[in-house]
Protein backbone atom coordinates (compact mmCIF):
# COMPACT_ATOMS: atom_id res chain seq x y z
CA UNK A 1 0.00 0.00 0.00
CA UNK A 2 1.03 3.56 -1.41
CA UNK A 3 1.70 6.07 1.63
CA UNK A 4 -1.17 8.66 1.78
CA UNK A 5 -0.75 11.22 -0.16
CA UNK A 6 -2.71 13.24 2.96
CA UNK A 7 0.38 12.11 5.31
CA UNK A 8 2.80 14.73 6.24
CA UNK A 9 6.85 14.65 4.25
CA UNK A 10 8.11 12.06 6.27
CA UNK A 11 5.27 9.73 6.37
CA UNK A 12 5.75 10.00 1.92
CA UNK A 13 9.28 9.07 2.06
CA UNK A 14 12.32 11.30 0.56
CA UNK A 15 11.20 13.40 -2.64
CA UNK A 16 12.56 12.55 -6.18
CA UNK A 17 13.67 14.76 -8.84
CA UNK A 18 11.81 18.27 -8.59
CA UNK A 19 10.76 17.29 -5.38
CA UNK A 20 8.20 14.59 -6.94
CA UNK A 21 6.37 12.90 -3.59
CA UNK A 22 7.49 9.28 -3.23
CA UNK A 23 3.52 8.68 -2.99
CA UNK A 24 3.08 9.99 -6.38
CA UNK A 25 5.94 7.94 -7.84
CA UNK A 26 4.41 4.70 -6.45
CA UNK A 27 1.37 5.65 -8.04
CA UNK A 28 2.24 6.36 -11.15
CA UNK A 29 3.83 2.94 -11.82
CA UNK A 30 0.84 1.51 -10.69
CA UNK A 31 -1.56 3.87 -13.15
CA UNK A 32 0.80 2.54 -15.97
CA UNK A 33 0.22 -1.06 -15.60
CA UNK A 34 -3.63 -0.35 -14.85
CA UNK A 35 -6.21 -3.60 -16.12
CA UNK A 36 -8.67 -1.03 -17.87
CA UNK A 37 -12.25 -1.58 -16.63
CA UNK A 38 -14.55 -3.38 -19.29
CA UNK A 39 -16.24 0.27 -19.00
CA UNK A 40 -13.56 2.35 -20.16
CA UNK A 41 -11.70 -0.17 -22.66
CA UNK A 42 -11.67 1.12 -25.92
CA UNK A 43 -12.90 -0.45 -29.38
CA UNK A 44 -10.98 -1.98 -31.40
CA UNK A 45 -11.03 0.61 -34.08
CA UNK A 46 -12.43 4.18 -34.19
CA UNK A 47 -12.90 6.69 -31.86
CA UNK A 48 -10.85 10.16 -31.46
CA UNK A 49 -7.97 10.66 -29.98
CA UNK A 50 -7.69 13.00 -27.04
CA UNK A 51 -5.54 13.37 -23.57
CA UNK A 52 -6.24 14.81 -20.17
CA UNK A 53 -3.80 16.02 -17.71
CA UNK A 54 -4.11 14.24 -14.02
CA UNK A 55 -2.19 17.07 -12.24
CA UNK A 56 -1.22 16.72 -8.88
CA UNK A 57 -0.20 19.95 -6.73
CA UNK A 58 1.08 20.80 -3.59
CA UNK A 59 -2.14 22.18 -1.82
CA UNK A 60 -2.70 24.20 1.14
CA UNK A 61 -4.62 20.72 2.53
CA UNK A 62 -2.55 18.63 1.02
CA UNK A 63 -1.58 17.38 -2.07
CA UNK A 64 -4.98 18.38 -4.48
CA UNK A 65 -5.98 17.85 -8.30
CA UNK A 66 -6.61 19.89 -10.62
CA UNK A 67 -10.01 20.02 -12.15
CA UNK A 68 -11.97 22.16 -14.64
CA UNK A 69 -16.06 22.55 -14.85
CA UNK A 70 -17.22 22.89 -18.33
CA UNK A 71 -19.37 25.02 -19.97
CA UNK A 72 -23.01 24.26 -19.98
CA UNK A 73 -23.46 25.39 -23.47
CA UNK A 74 -20.68 22.83 -24.74
CA UNK A 75 -22.03 19.91 -27.60
CA UNK A 76 -19.82 17.13 -25.05
CA UNK A 77 -19.98 16.07 -21.57
CA UNK A 78 -22.07 20.19 -20.82
CA UNK A 79 -21.23 21.35 -17.14
CA UNK A 80 -19.48 18.20 -16.40
CA UNK A 81 -16.47 18.79 -13.70
CA UNK A 82 -13.59 17.00 -15.60
CA UNK A 83 -9.52 16.99 -15.93
CA UNK A 84 -8.05 19.56 -18.02
CA UNK A 85 -8.07 18.17 -21.66
CA UNK A 86 -9.10 17.68 -25.28
CA UNK A 87 -8.49 16.79 -28.46
CA UNK A 88 -4.73 15.48 -29.93
CA UNK A 89 -3.83 17.59 -32.81
CA UNK A 90 -1.66 16.73 -35.36
CA UNK A 91 0.92 19.65 -34.46
CA UNK A 92 0.72 18.48 -30.77
CA UNK A 93 3.25 15.87 -31.36
CA UNK A 94 1.45 13.08 -29.26
CA UNK A 95 -0.73 13.18 -25.95
CA UNK A 96 2.23 14.55 -23.52
CA UNK A 97 1.63 18.06 -25.33
CA UNK A 98 -1.89 17.81 -26.16
CA UNK A 99 -2.21 17.36 -22.29
CA UNK A 100 -0.21 20.29 -21.39
CA UNK A 101 -1.26 22.07 -24.63
CA UNK A 102 -5.25 21.63 -23.50
CA UNK A 103 -4.29 22.54 -19.92
CA UNK A 104 -2.70 25.65 -20.55
CA UNK A 105 -5.13 26.93 -22.43
CA UNK A 106 -8.46 25.86 -20.31
CA UNK A 107 -6.77 26.34 -16.78
CA UNK A 108 -3.43 29.22 -17.38
CA UNK A 109 -1.31 26.37 -16.18
CA UNK A 110 2.48 26.80 -16.83
CA UNK A 111 3.68 23.86 -18.30
CA UNK A 112 6.92 24.93 -17.42
CA UNK A 113 5.81 24.32 -13.83
CA UNK A 114 4.66 20.62 -14.58
CA UNK A 115 6.56 17.43 -14.05
CA UNK A 116 5.61 15.00 -16.34
CA UNK A 117 5.68 11.54 -14.59
CA UNK A 118 3.85 9.07 -17.42
CA UNK A 119 0.30 8.11 -18.97
CA UNK A 120 -1.63 5.60 -18.04
CA UNK A 121 -3.47 2.99 -20.61
CA UNK A 122 -5.79 4.97 -23.31
CA UNK A 123 -9.33 4.95 -22.16
CA UNK A 124 -12.29 5.16 -23.87
CA UNK A 125 -15.35 7.13 -23.16
CA UNK A 126 -18.73 6.07 -25.10
CA UNK A 127 -21.26 8.68 -25.01
CA UNK A 128 -18.45 11.00 -27.01
CA UNK A 129 -16.34 8.76 -28.81
CA UNK A 130 -12.88 9.57 -27.34
CA UNK A 131 -9.89 7.68 -27.10
CA UNK A 132 -8.37 9.01 -24.06
CA UNK A 133 -5.03 9.06 -23.00
CA UNK A 134 -4.79 10.49 -19.28
CA UNK A 135 -1.13 12.13 -18.80
CA UNK A 136 -0.14 12.14 -14.80
CA UNK A 137 2.02 15.28 -13.49
CA UNK A 138 3.11 16.57 -10.49
CA UNK A 139 2.93 20.62 -10.58
CA UNK A 140 6.29 21.49 -9.20
CA UNK A 141 6.18 25.16 -9.39
CA UNK A 142 2.22 26.38 -9.19
CA UNK A 143 1.27 29.14 -11.30
CA UNK A 144 -2.35 31.36 -10.78
CA UNK A 145 -5.22 29.21 -12.64
CA UNK A 146 -8.57 30.52 -13.58
CA UNK A 147 -10.73 29.86 -16.40
CA UNK A 148 -9.03 30.45 -20.35
CA UNK A 149 -12.48 30.67 -21.83
CA UNK A 150 -15.58 31.44 -20.31
CA UNK A 151 -17.46 30.14 -23.11
CA UNK A 152 -15.88 26.17 -22.63
CA UNK A 153 -14.89 26.44 -19.01
CA UNK A 154 -16.64 27.90 -15.96
CA UNK A 155 -14.51 27.41 -13.34
CA UNK A 156 -11.30 26.16 -12.40
CA UNK A 157 -10.85 24.21 -9.06
CA UNK A 158 -7.94 22.43 -7.33
CA UNK A 159 -9.79 19.25 -4.90
CA UNK A 160 -7.23 17.67 -1.79
CA UNK A 161 -6.85 14.49 -2.69
CA UNK A 162 -7.91 14.20 0.97
CA UNK A 163 -11.31 15.00 0.10
CA UNK A 164 -11.67 12.80 -2.72
CA UNK A 165 -10.65 9.81 -0.29
CA UNK A 166 -13.48 10.61 2.40
CA UNK A 167 -15.84 8.14 2.30
CA UNK A 168 -18.21 10.91 3.71
CA UNK A 169 -17.51 12.62 -0.33
CA UNK A 170 -18.45 8.92 -2.06
CA UNK A 171 -21.60 7.98 -3.79
CA UNK A 172 -22.63 5.67 -6.53
CA UNK A 173 -25.19 7.33 -8.53
CA UNK A 174 -27.89 6.61 -11.31
CA UNK A 175 -26.71 7.78 -14.26
CA UNK A 176 -28.96 9.49 -17.05
CA UNK A 177 -29.05 6.24 -19.36
CA UNK A 178 -30.01 4.20 -16.22
CA UNK A 179 -26.17 2.92 -15.53
CA UNK A 180 -24.66 3.13 -11.98
CA UNK A 181 -20.98 4.58 -11.21
CA UNK A 182 -19.20 5.80 -8.66
CA UNK A 183 -19.53 9.81 -8.27
CA UNK A 184 -17.85 12.34 -5.46
CA UNK A 185 -19.49 15.64 -4.03
CA UNK A 186 -16.07 17.75 -3.40
CA UNK A 187 -16.00 20.93 -3.22
CA UNK A 188 -19.17 22.36 -3.89
CA UNK A 189 -19.36 19.89 -7.10
CA UNK A 190 -20.63 16.42 -8.22
CA UNK A 191 -17.95 14.29 -9.97
CA UNK A 192 -19.18 11.88 -12.09
CA UNK A 193 -19.00 9.96 -15.58
CA UNK A 194 -15.54 9.07 -16.57
CA UNK A 195 -13.39 11.87 -14.59
CA UNK A 196 -15.13 9.75 -11.61
CA UNK A 197 -14.42 6.48 -12.74
CA UNK A 198 -10.79 7.53 -13.25
CA UNK A 199 -10.42 8.88 -9.61
CA UNK A 200 -12.18 6.22 -8.12
CA UNK A 201 -9.36 3.78 -9.72
CA UNK A 202 -6.39 5.96 -8.73
CA UNK A 203 -7.26 5.92 -5.32
CA UNK A 204 -8.10 2.38 -5.06
CA UNK A 205 -4.13 2.09 -7.18
CA UNK A 206 -2.84 4.50 -4.63
CA UNK A 207 -4.38 2.41 -1.63
CA UNK A 208 -5.72 5.35 -0.63
CA UNK A 209 -9.44 3.82 -1.05
CA UNK A 210 -11.18 3.71 2.46
CA UNK A 211 -14.53 2.06 3.29
CA UNK A 212 -17.15 3.38 1.72
CA UNK A 213 -20.87 2.32 0.60
CA UNK A 214 -20.28 1.44 -2.43
CA UNK A 215 -23.87 -0.77 -2.80
CA UNK A 216 -26.27 1.84 -2.12
CA UNK A 217 -27.31 3.65 -5.67
CA UNK A 218 -28.77 6.80 -5.31
CA UNK A 219 -30.42 9.21 -7.90
CA UNK A 220 -29.27 12.81 -8.66
CA UNK A 221 -30.63 15.28 -7.79
CA UNK A 222 -32.83 18.29 -9.53
CA UNK A 223 -29.70 20.66 -9.58
CA UNK A 224 -26.85 18.00 -10.47
CA UNK A 225 -28.72 16.46 -13.31
CA UNK A 226 -26.49 16.95 -16.36
CA UNK A 227 -27.36 20.43 -18.99
CA UNK A 228 -27.92 18.34 -21.96
CA UNK A 229 -29.72 15.01 -20.83
CA UNK A 230 -33.28 14.08 -21.44
CA UNK A 231 -35.35 14.34 -18.29
CA UNK A 232 -36.96 11.78 -16.23
CA UNK A 233 -40.88 11.64 -17.90
CA UNK A 234 -39.83 13.70 -20.37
Amino acid sequence: MAASPAGDSEADGDSGPAGVPGWLRLLVTAAGQMVVPARLRPPVAGGRAAAVLILFGPGAAGPDLLLIQRSAELRDHPGQPAFPGGSIDAADGGPVEAALREAAEETGVDPAGVEVLGVMPELYIDRSGFRVTPVIGWWRDPSPVAPGDAAEIAAVHRVPVAELASPANRVMIRYPNGQGGPAFRVSGLLVWGFTAMVLDRLLALGGWERPWDSGLLTDLTAEEWPAGWPRPGS
